[in-house]
């Protein structure tokens, strides 16, 4: 009985809706809601095929995962399209109906929505729609366009020697080969913008992994002796003359990037970068996990040893210098020397130059 009441009750509440001339109102706001639906897609499928092709750019996609990714986001969107404009249409078709049966979607007094194109009414009760998900969606991906700290893995390989007394002519006598003493660095460096808006003039700062190989001419060694470490002539013929010494880096380089940055139609500036040459100066800190030396030869016998000596040579254990490097996109010539001496109670210093590929 009590559900016959309320259904009674109901029916009367909505017959004696006034009927006032909202038909054309309600309809208006649909297709608006529609417009706003479809602008809403596209501006979010173009933000996407740009961020597509500016990774096609950089080498980070081939063309054919480019083509791959585009179909994929315009397919999405279509289907998101669809799925919105589609409730659209079912609640014009609702609003159709209740023209026809005399029972028209009103409402008795102001709403705080009726000058909201995103809500609808049927009977007293208004509903609000959102969509602003797809408006959310483009300004997270702004934001991720436009964000002040990015991240690079870095890779750098070239060529290791020695300097002595800072001396770059002491590198005509030196003691170790010159081509074939290689460094390896491996790490991952953090990029952050001095100013919150878009600019060149960045800090770059990370952590790095050295492999540094120092090769021995001459068929020679290194041999400690107490506080002093020593290159003297080895006994036997040597087919392999190498010091590796391992350490953990902090490098720091205020860098400036001349990438330019790029407006879109609506005025918003998007901060570029790796796209143009880049210069960075600076310098690291850092500290030896390890150190050992190799050596191959044959002893009296003519049988093939391989040795391997595991001690730290006197070098020292907290190392530090300058470095810099100028290149263009994410390629760059890499230059470092050690501040500090290479070993204990000399003037040697090791210096590196060799390609730097920092990798967004």
């Amino acid at each position: 009985m009590k559900r016959i009441l309320l259904i009674l009750v109901l029916l009367s509440t909505t017959i004696a809706v006034s009927q006032e001339t909202t038909f054309e109102k309600e309809v208006n706001k649909i297709s608006k809601r529609i417009e706003q639906i479809t602008a809403t897609q596209k501006d979010s499928l173009r933000i996407k095929v740009v961020a597509i092709d500016e990774r096609l750019e950089k080498g980070e996609i081939t063309k054919l995962i480019s083509n791959t990714l585009k179909k994929e986001v315009a397919s999405y969107h279509a289907r998101r399209i669809e799925k919105l404009v589609g409730e659209q249409e079912r609640l014009l078709q609702l609003l159709v109906q209740d023209k026809t049966n005399g029972r028209i979607a009103s409402s008795d007094e102001e709403s705080e929505f009726d000058d909201n194109d995103n809500t609808f009414t049927v009977g007293k009760k208004t509903f609000s729609f959102s969509l602003n998900n797809d408006d959310k969606s483009e300004r997270i991906e702004k934001r991720k366009m436009n964000r002040r700290t990015t991240s690079q893995f870095v890779f750098s390989m070239g060529v290791n020697n020695v300097l002595n007394n800072h001396e770059v002519s002491s590198l005509n006598d030196s003691d170790y080969k010159f081509w074939q003493s290689h460094f390896y660095e491996l790490g991952w460096t953090w990029k952050t913008r001095f100013t919150k808006e878009p600019s060149q003039l960045y800090f770059k700062y990370g952590l790095s992994f050295l492999w540094n190989n120092l090769r021995l001419d001459n068929n020679s060694i290194h041999v400690k002796d107490g506080d002093i470490t020593e290159v003297q002539v080895f006994d036997n013929k040597l087919s392999e003359s190498r010091l590796r010494h391992v350490q953990m880096n902090f490098p720091m380089h205020v860098e400036w990037d001349f990438s330019k940055n790029k407006t879109d139609k609506d005025g918003f500036v998007k901060d570029r970068t790796n796209r143009s040459v880049r210069l960075g100066l600076g310098g690291f800190v850092g500290f030896k996990l390890g150190t050992r030396q190799y050596l191959e030869y044959k002893d009296e016998n003519n049988v093939e040893v391989e040795e391997v000596q595991f001690n730290n040579f006197n070098m020292n254990t907290i190392n530090y210098g300058l470095s810099a490097y100028v290149g263009y996109r994410s390629t760059s010539f890499y230059v470092k020397y050690d501040l500090n001496p290479l070993f204990k109670n000399t003037e040697t210093r090791n210096i590196s130059m060799g390609i730097r590929l920092d990798l967004d």
